[in-house]
């Protein structure tokens, strides 16, 4: 550029990252808690028919939150990576870590090369098989990767979800009805309302499933399960 429109690096990314930040602020929260017999994630997500939760492989999971349009090439991005892999491999070659490195790469590379970046912040959670642990991994915008244990939040006000969260947050006393109450409990709190379970988006992998782990919770078996 012209030396009158020089802006220096420093300055564009720390830009960019408070651009990416503005739009994953304006998205709904997610929350992925680990539970006795696999991962819940509930979504703050009034629409019936725009899933922010999906299955990516056997026993992955992917959620994002932020600008739809964007991390829904993400999903498909991953299922076709995972499909790939697992053909021309093995399916146990098909792992939460090399979804989550993979992402990490691709947002990296689009914030630090790309005029825009993408507006997303996204979760790859892999359930672990009998007495494996399981995998939450959270990707950022600029492509940073945290690896989280015992829940992970994304979008929204994510700090006051994790502080609140953290303090009620016990392993030990992690049944589904428990966990479940958690996180609705934690929405509630932030968004100082009562939401209906008809604006929850609810799935989980389930580890004692046969074959493939996620599956979705309709609101009539929410309902059954905090009652």
């Amino acid at each position: 550029m012209p030396l009158p429109y020089y802006v220096s690096p420093e300055q564009m990314m720390q830009d960019k990252a408070e651009y990416a930040k503005k739009g994953i602020a304006k998205g709904r929260s997610i929350i992925a808690v680990e539970y006795q017999d696999g991962i819940l994630l509930v979504a703050d997500n009034p629409s019936a028919s725009l899933y922010k939760i999906s299955e990516i492989y056997d026993s992955i999971a992917f959620s994002g939150a932020g600008k739809y349009s964007e991390f829904e090439n993400l999903r498909k991005a991953g299922i076709r990576h995972a499909d790939l892999k697992g053909f021309m491999y093995s399916r146990e070659d098909v792992t939460g870590r090399s979804l989550a490195n993979g992402y990490s790469q691709t947002l990296g590379t689009i914030f630090s090369q790309e005029l825009k970046p993408l507006e997303v912040e996204i979760l790859v959670v892999q359930v672990g098989e009998t007495d494996r642990p399981n995998e939450m991994y959270r990707i950022s915008f600029d492509g940073s990767i945290f690896d989280e244990r015992g829940f992970a939040v994304i979008g929204g006000r994510s700090e006051a979800l994790q502080a609140f969260l953290k303090e009620r947050y016990k392993a030990d006393e992690s049944s589904l009805k428990a966990t479940l109450t958690l996180c609705t409990a934690a929405l509630e709190n932030i968004t100082s309302q009562k939401l209906p379970l008809e604006g929850l988006e609810v799935a989980a992998l389930d580890r004692h499933r046969v074959g493939r782990k996620f599956r979705r919770i309709p609101i009539a078996e929410s309902r059954q399960i905090l009652t």
